[in-house]
């Protein structure tokens, strides 16, 4: 089962982690050095790497539906258009 999905070994999920932890170490460091403000502003870089993450999943550099998956939904889709052109004004739901 491993072997069909990524499980978030994309671009989009490592560059994601990487921003996060990135701001997650820098809020360490700032914490232990009494720094507030740069404690708040890593806070928002951690932020930023789930934003990034998201935006590159949109954009198609995230996890690929595997095959049957997209089948199935293919075919969903078709019988659910199939279903709406049968319908008439007399019998529809």
């Amino acid at each position: 089962m491993a072997a069909t999905h990524d499980h978030g070994h994309t671009p989009a999920a490592w560059t994601g982690v990487i921003i996060s932890f990135v701001g997650f170490c820098a809020a360490g460091a700032f914490m232990v050095a009494a720094r507030p403000v740069g404690f708040w502003v890593s806070l928002g870089v951690i932020l930023l790497g789930a934003v990034v993450g998201g935006v590159m999943k949109i954009m198609g550099f995230g996890a690929k539906m595997p095959r049957d998956i997209a089948a199935a939904h293919e075919k969903a889709a078709e019988a659910e258009a199939e279903r709406d052109e049968s319908r008439t004004p007399a019998n529809a739901a």
